[in-house]
């Protein structure tokens, strides 16, 4: 039975990679189911320790924003239904890892393009860039980030050990404006990520001291 077109429609989590200069997406990774969890920490910038009186309230930047989530993956459906043939029946979740352990790894054809270089004597042999990750959490929440670390706990297996229930932990830091050249493209999506938060803090409304109890601060 289709659903009603009253039921609105679950909204996915997931990562999305693009091409830093151009903004052309690369490859679009929704989580198969959304985390019950999302933990957030934000550590200000602002005047360190024995700054002058003035500089008291003074913040240098935005906040380090980090995030962390567990995402679980599970092919049991997927196995139900599937042709011997089939992604699921052969491979298990092995893609569905594959693609978010690769967001860690240079490309193949860089490091080979940066090993040639080394071996024609380059002194200096940076390493390319690769595709900025934007994590999406709603509507509200779509900024930049860098992935600093993933756990991965596989719990079940097929008979070929292929993986079919597992757990990722990711942990992502939120590039701002300053750590992306604030006139760029990508900084583009953290500002825009800043303004909707500044919005929604609007929307809080104004408040009276007397809702604390109190008729003056002093």
């Amino acid at each position: 039975m289709a659903s009603s077109p009253l039921t609105p429609r679950l909204l996915k989590a997931g990562l999305v990679r693009v091409e830093a200069q151009t903004g052309v997406l690369s490859e679009v990774v929704p989580l198969q189911y959304n985390p019950d969890t999302l933990s957030r920490t934000l550590q200000p910038r602002g005047a360190s320790d024995g700054a002058p009186a003035e500089e008291a309230t003074r913040l240098t930047g935005p906040p380090t924003e980090t995030i962390s989530l567990e995402a679980e993956l599970d092919a049991t459906d997927a196995l139900e239904n599937a042709e011997p043939t089939d992604d699921a029946a052969t491979l298990g979740l092995w893609p569905q890892l594959a693609i978010l352990e690769r967001m860690l790894y240079p490309g193949l054809a860089a490091m080979r393009a940066a090993h040639a270089q080394a071996a024609r004597g380059a002194i200096e042999v940076l390493p390319a860039p690769e595709p900025l990750t934007v994590f999406v959490w709603g509507r509200s929440r779509v900024m930049p980030v860098r992935l600093t670390d993933m756990s991965v706990t596989e719990d079940a297996f097929d008979t070929a050990l292929n993986p079919i229930r597992a757990k990722v932990k990711l942990s992502l830091r939120v590039l701002n404006a300053n750590d992306l050249g604030f006139t760029s493209w990508p900084a583009s999506l953290y500002l825009a990520y800043q303004g909707r938060k500044e919005s929604l803090a609007g929307r809080f409304g104004g408040r009276a001291l007397s809702d604390l109890g109190l008729e003056a601060l002093q």
